[in-house]
């Protein structure tokens, strides 16, 4: 080989490399979309959407799986961690299944006014379904923000 291939080998190397580089730092340090300003694909009732999922789990997957939903519903109760996470179970308080939204940290302080047994509706990501006869099935939002607009007119 001569110098001029090694050259040009090695400069191309060295143009990948970098390009990895910043490939991962931006994803690295990418941000994600914040869904309380993004329009929601679907508005549902807590207890309509839990009826689809146990109705036929495959369809509903199909039409909500990592799609932003807002969701109105009843508040069944406000959990927290110690590590500063909220997750706030909508659902009606007799039933065992519910919709488990967790709050995305940058809107955590929107849940301080928020009490059991009060309707509220939630903006979301759909993630899932956990479907379980004995414990209750339960439908899981994160990334969620609460949708003021809609809880102070009611």
């Amino acid at each position: 080989m001569n110098k001029k291939m090694i050259r040009y080998s090695f400069i191309t190397v060295l143009l990948v490399l970098i390009g990895l580089v910043y490939f991962g730092f931006s994803e690295y340090n990418r941000k994600h979309k914040d869904v309380s300003d993004a329009v929601a694909s679907f508005n549902t009732t807590g207890e309509s959407i839990i009826r689809e999922f146990t109705a036929d789990e495959q369809s509903a997957n199909t039409k909500y799986l990592d799609k932003i939903i807002e969701v109105s519903g009843i508040v069944k109760s406000i959990d927290k961690d110690d590590a500063g996470s909220v997750t706030v179970v909508l659902g009606n308080p007799s039933d065992i299944s519910s919709i488990r939204c967790n709050i995305d940290s940058a809107h955590s302080d929107e849940t301080t006014g928020l009490q059991k047994n009060i309707p509220v509706t939630i903006k979301g990501v759909c993630t899932g379904f956990n479907a379980d006869e004995l414990l209750g099935s339960d439908l899981i939002l994160n990334r969620c923000s609460i949708n003021k607009n809609k809880n102070e007119s009611k």
